[in-house]
This record gives C-alpha cells, sequence and structure tokens, in this order.
C-alpha cells in the first residue's frame, strides 16, 4: 500500500477514519497494519456491508448530514466501491464539510 501525500486536515480525517473503522472492525484492524491513504475498505480491510452502515452511523454523527456515506457509495459502481480507498472517503469528508461550511457561513 503506497502512501499518498494528504493536506494536514485531510491527514486529520485520514486518522479520525482510523479511529472509526477500529471502533466498528474491533482490535483486529490493527493486525491489518497502518491505514494509509491507499488502504482499500474490500482489498484491505475486508469490510462487510453491516460494518459499513456503521461506519456511515459514526461518520453521520461526527461530521453530520452532510456526509453521507451510503450516498457516496449510491453513485459509485460496483468496481468503484470495491476499489474505493480510506483517502478517498477523507478527502470526500474534507470537501463536502468545507463546502457545508462555506454554504453556512
Amino acid at each position: 500500500m503506497a502512501t499518498d501525500p494528504l493536506p494536514e486536515r485531510t491527514g486529520a480525517i485520514l486518522a479520525e477514519i482510523t479511529d472509526m473503522l477500529v471502533s466498528v472492525v474491533g482490535d483486529e484492524l490493527l493486525v491489518v497494519g497502518e491505514v494509509t491513504p491507499a488502504t482499500t475498505f474490500n482489498d484491505d480491510l475486508a469490510l462487510e456491508s453491516i460494518e459499513f452502515v456503521a461506519l456511515a452511523e459514526l461518520l453521520h454523527q461526527r461530521y453530520g448530514a452532510a456526509v453521507d456515506l451510503l450516498g457516496l457509495l449510491a453513485e459509485k459502481d460496483i468496481d468503484q466501491i470495491l476499489a474505493m480507498t480510506v483517502g478517498e472517503l477523507a478527502v470526500h469528508i474534507d470537501e463536502v464539510t468545507v463546502a457545508d461550511q462555506a454554504c453556512a457561513g
């Protein structure tokens, strides 16, 4: 898994997603190794659909309604879902929350 540099804010979001994944999956996630932007939900983490739902709930609690993981997944085809990385989700959250703050401000 190669790591791509992320902006500081997106890197912080990546760390929060990692903490949420440990909460959802359990400490077994730590056996996988470091979660990087290139870590895939399917191949690397083997996330089950129920775990995606649990992650979506945690993201909603943390970031509000603007971050809709299940809606994001619904916009993708099966190959895109299978290839989705933790970094893609972090960037998406960063973009959505920045846009949401701009609309509110």
